[in-house]
């Protein structure tokens, strides 16, 4: 635990090192040898096709940094803190990408962004300097004002088409965010990014880089309205994308939606042999649309006659015997054509008992922006948020990506904007039970003073994203209890009918490190002592113990919502029990009872700050021994 986010570089030489161990010399690639090993495959010189733009080097190296930077509990903006399972987080979304890394590397299944579209407006602002700066140093240069918020006048510069690298600052913008968010993607994980005409060539193409031509699943084409709209010298643009890539082609599966009603209600056949896999609907056996395949040519013999094809089957004799054989196939008999059809049965349900699924189409026809809006104006008096996707929309794409499944699945927005993402799942998880878990990342960008996001009170679009996500709590819990008053004619207790996680989301802010980072860049002798008297104590004198217990568990791998238990020993309380024993972490004034309770409680790691031992070297020394010998891990910070 070096107390940095994960180390990109390093990642990758360890996983080349577990594949081809024998093209590194002394931890150093040797290129001469990953050449022979790769063989043919490798490029060395000449022109050949790639994707560049201005700033790509530098956009490069954005992946590579790495951050100290934590995140912070803020209990005053969240709801039901200790129960919930949602998660917001305000701060500029790509230092909250390298802060995710080790605790969401590998778990998120489903990543949405409706990142800015670059129209040369004040729609899209992009940050020209992500190197990481103290709080200190930003107030005193004036890039954040008193209160923490960021002054967009600095650190943020608008990209108009004027500029000599329009779309190339919005490529370095999205290149690294990309890169990072595929690293949260579980295997078989898939991302949906929303897009107009403006970069969407651009946007397909660092996707085919970052993700890889192969998992390219497809390109939505979204209807976003019926009118008009403004005057313009050529077509009227009714429509935006949405691209879907995914992490692992061979891994996602088999992309499906769910039925609708309407079409659940084809399954009305009967079937005594096969209950267990609900009503049937049938469909032709035959086909005419495929290319010629001699082995689908073949008779098929219902009650001693010879069925054959118009031009082929859709399946193997095998499989149609087999089917045959189970009572899969209904035979209809054509007395004006004296001839049979044969149809195969199709069950509204599997084997394992899952529902069955149809194929997504490219097109979607609505929902329409001005029900986005209408979504919005149901939770907010005022007009603070501009043209917000609609709600339907969202969900339309979450169905599509996945079932509902009994393990989690979390579902990260790193363009937060307006909150759109967080409702369509609280919803979506009323309407089927689901466990989806978001993820939502928003920028504390200032909102402007003469906007009505303003007057109404909000200072910046971070305050309005967490604003919606309060509003849409209450809504469905004042649904809640009049469905539950409703069923049982008493007043709502929390057990009938209700879905099996709480309401709630827990709020976090970015922020400096709680600890002490040593500035390798020092030399001299009195710089060197200066710097060893600082590091008598690892952490910030203001650190709260809160605050640095989730910066270890974010560094040290863990979800931010596992369980975590304040105990007291004595007068001591500053320790916790994480995760239901494999972690203890223990902020306070050590002494035997702690080391008893330790002990006897047998956790898998301990993690104990060296101030608490407030110089007793033997103390330290006898604990190692002991933790040692229990098969405990120690670290001491």
């Amino acid at each position: 635990m070096d107390g940095k986010s994960l180390d990109i570089t390093a990642d990758i030489l360890a996983q080349l090192k577990a594949i081809l161990p024998d093209v590194f010399s002394e931890d150093k690639i040797d290129f001469q040898r990953l050449k022979q090993a790769l063989g043919e495959d490798v490029l060395v010189h000449g022109e050949h096709y790639e994707l560049n733009w201005a700033g790509k080097t530098e956009a490069r190296k954005e992946i590579q940094k790495q951050t100290t930077a934590t995140l912070v509990p803020n209990r005053a903006e969240s709801v039901d803190f200790d129960k919930a399972r949602h998660i917001f987080i305000e701060g500029e979304n790509l230092e909250v990408l390298r802060t995710l890394q080790k605790s969401y590397f590998g778990k998120v299944k489903m990543i949405y962004i409706d990142p800015p579209y670059n129209t040369g407006n004040d729609s899209f602002v992009y940050p020209d300097d992500y190197t990481e700066r103290q709080d200190e140093y930003k107030k005193r240069t004036g890039l954040t004002n008193g209160e923490g918020y960021l002054n967009k006048q600095d650190l943020w510069k608008k990209n108009v088409k004027e500029s000599g690298q329009f779309h190339s600052v919005w490529m370095s913008m999205m290149y690294p965010r990309l890169y990072l968010s595929r690293n949260l993607l579980r295997e078989d994980g898939v991302i949906f990014i929303s897009i107009d005409d403006n970069e969407q060539a651009n946007l397909k193409m660092l996707c085919d880089e970052v993700f890889g031509e192969e998992n390219f699943v497809g390109q939505i084409v979204w209807q976003k309205k019926t009118g008009a709209g403004a005057k313009t010298n050529g077509f009227i643009t009714l429509h935006e994308y949405v691209l879907c890539y995914s992490k692992n082609s061979e891994l996602v599966g088999e992309i499906g939606t769910n039925l609708s009603e309407k079409m659940k209600k084809m399954y009305n056949g009967k079937d005594e042999y096969f209950e267990e896999l609900g009503g049937f609907a049938t469909w032709p056996l035959d086909t005419t649309s495929m290319d010629t395949r001699e082995n689908l040519i073949f008779p098929i013999i219902h009650n001693d006659i010879e069925i054959w094809p118009r031009k082929q089957w859709l399946w193997s004799k095998e499989r149609v015997e087999k089917a045959q054989k189970e009572n899969k196939l209904v035979f209809n008999f054509n007395a004006k054509e004296n001839k049979y059809s044969v149809r195969f049965k199709g069950y509204l349900y599997d084997t394992n008992g899952n529902e069955k699924r149809g194929k997504p189409v490219s097109l979607f026809i609505g929902p329409y922006t001005q029900e986005g809006t209408k979504d919005f104006q149901e939770l907010f008096a005022r007009e603070v948020f501009s043209f917000p996707k609609p709600v339907a929309l969202i969900k339309q794409l979450f169905k599509i990506s996945f079932d509902k499944e009994p393990e989690d699945n979390i579902i990260l927005d790193y363009f937060a904007g307006s909150g759109t993402t967080a409702q369509a799942i609280l919803e979506l998880n009323e309407e089927d039970g689901g466990n989806r878990r978001f993820i939502c990342v928003q920028m504390p960008e200032k909102t402007e003073e003469d906007s009505e996001a303003y007057k109404a009170g909000y200072k910046t679009i971070a305050e309005i994203t967490q604003s919606r996500v309060k509003k849409v709590i209450e809504k469905l819990e004042t649904a809640r209890i009049a469905k539950t008053e409703k069923q049982n004619g008493e007043l709502f207790n929390g057990e009938n009918d209700t879905p099996q996680y709480p309401l709630g989301f827990q709020s976090y802010k970015l922020a400096t490190s709680n600890f002490k980072h040593w500035n390798k860049y020092v030399t001299g002798e009195q710089a060197l002592l200066e710097q060893l008297d600082i590091f008598q104590q690892s952490e910030i004198e203001s650190s709260l113990p809160e605050n640095m217990l989730y910066e270890l568990l974010i560094k040290g791998g863990f979800d931010l919502i596992t369980t975590i238990e304040k105990l007291q020993i004595d007068e001591i309380t500053n320790i916790y029990n994480v995760d239901k024993g494999r972690l203890w972490v223990f902020f306070d004034k050590y002494t035997p009872s702690v080391k008893a309770a330790i002990l006897a409680a047998k956790p898998e790691r301990l993690i104990v700050l060296d101030s608490c031992f407030d110089g007793d070297d033997m103390a330290i020394t006898n604990l190692q021994l002991d933790l040692r010998e229990n098969g405990i891990d120690l670290t001491i910070i």
